[in-house]
């Protein structure tokens, strides 16, 4: 039975860079996935993902996107491959009250209270400002903008293969097309049992997202949920007005009711990224259904159509994701309940890729010496409530 000091299960956005900080830290560590990351099956993937440094989603997750940011950049050196820009972004809500995001009410306000506390470089803007920097917009007149100039957007296929690559230079042990079927909390260890094998390890790292739950059972099952979600390509009349540079990514709250909010990104490749985000619809991660013209067309009467000039109205490609919840829209970064030795990571309710860098450091000092500089008490399983 092959063995490692840690087993990383699951090589998404969390697993790759836990299996690449402890590689780093000269760790004998093997990761594990059923497909072979990056992948389109999961999380981790879309071309591109939203990262800012002032989270409305609390002050607590502030320090895991800094020091994000810093491991990116320092990858990027290593590696000389591209995987941050830092091309500005933009939060705008309107003055009929702002739409739960990420399970947080108030975000902008949030956004703001956060900014202030740590420093972080922004702008208040009105709606002519807003319309004057960036006329792709069509606004009522009635918005605030929050704009962060360090804000931006990650490659999150680059992201997962660079540190998966980097893990492998450094000696950790991949093996992918492998589905982990038990993991078996031992008296002095681990027993992972996949498909194909068994190993053993004195530790593990759970970084499954959407397979977490049914890996692992209770209580993960009680206070985790699988959302589909649909991201669209849209045709640009004129690319280059929505070039980063001149087009920064967003987050739009228009209403207060449900999914009543949508975000976006400069063009990249071949059209510009929309998306928004739903919770009221549960799915199985083994049993995604592919988009339907009709969401397509639904999506972009909702969304776009009367708040982004020259976009559409037809979509140049389409893609699934899947976001595993919580409740509260909080992250879970603990040990299982029944074993010290099983630490669970990556069920972050959407918005965990921008701190994934610094996640996979703080599980790497948390399993090898015990310990980790971040505060890592509000992500507590014991704090996450259960779905109603």
């Amino acid at each position: 039975m092959d063995t490692a000091e840690v087993i990383v299960v699951g090589l998404g956005a969390m697993g790759s860079a836990s299996l690449y900080q402890m590689a780093r830290r000269g760790a004998r560590v093997m990761g594990i996935d059923r497909y072979r990351p990056p992948h389109t099956h999961g999380s981790s993937h879309g071309e591109t993902r939203i990262t800012r440094q002032a989270i409305g989603e609390g002050a607590a997750y502030v320090p895991l996107v800094l020091r994000s940011h810093q491991i990116w950049r320092e990858l990027e050196v290593e590696t000389g491959a591209s995987l941050f820009w830092a091309c500005g972004g933009l939060i705008l809500s309107g003055a009929v009250g702002e739409a739960l995001h990420h399970g947080k009410p108030q975000f902008l306000q949030r956004t703001l209270e956060v900014a202030r506390q740590f420093g972080i470089a922004h702008e208040v803007l009105d709606a002519a400002q807003i319309e004057t920097r960036f006329p792709q917009f069509v606004l009522q007149g009635d918005e605030t903008g929050y704009y962060e100039p360090g804000a931006g957007l990650l490659f999150p296929e680059r992201c997962v293969q660079v540190q998966l690559e980097q893990a492998q230079r450094l000696g950790a042990a991949v093996h992918t097309g492998e589905t982990v079927r038990r993991i078996v909390p031992l008296k002095d260890g681990i027993e992972v049992e996949t498909d194909q094998a068994r190993y053993g390890a004195a530790q593990v790292v759970v970084s499954a997202g959407a397979w977490a739950a049914l890996l692992l059972g209770e209580p993960l099952t009680r206070v985790l949920r699988v959302y589909r979600q649909v991201l669209f390509w849209l045709e640009a009349h004129n690319p280059q007005a929505y070039a980063p540079g001149r087009f920064p990514i967003f987050i739009w709250m228009f209403g207060s009711g449900e999914g009543e909010h949508f975000y976006g990104f400069p063009q990249v490749s071949q059209g510009v990224k929309v998306a928004t985000e739903q919770a009221h619809t549960p799915t199985h991660p083994d049993r995604v259904e592919q988009v339907s013209q009709a969401e397509a067309h639904a999506f972009f009467d909702l969304y776009v159509q009367g708040r982004l000039k020259g976009l559409g109205p037809g979509y140049l490609k389409s893609a699934t994701c899947l976001y595993t919840s919580t409740a509260d829209g909080d992250f879970i970064l603990d040990h299982h309940p029944d074993s010290e030795r099983v630490l669970v990571a990556s069920p972050c309710s959407g918005h965990g890729f921008k701190h994934s860098a610094a996640v996979g450091e703080a599980l790497a000092e948390l399993a090898l010496q015990g310990q980790s500089p971040f505060d890592l008490s509000p992500f507590r399983l014991i704090r996450r409530p259960v779905w109603g």
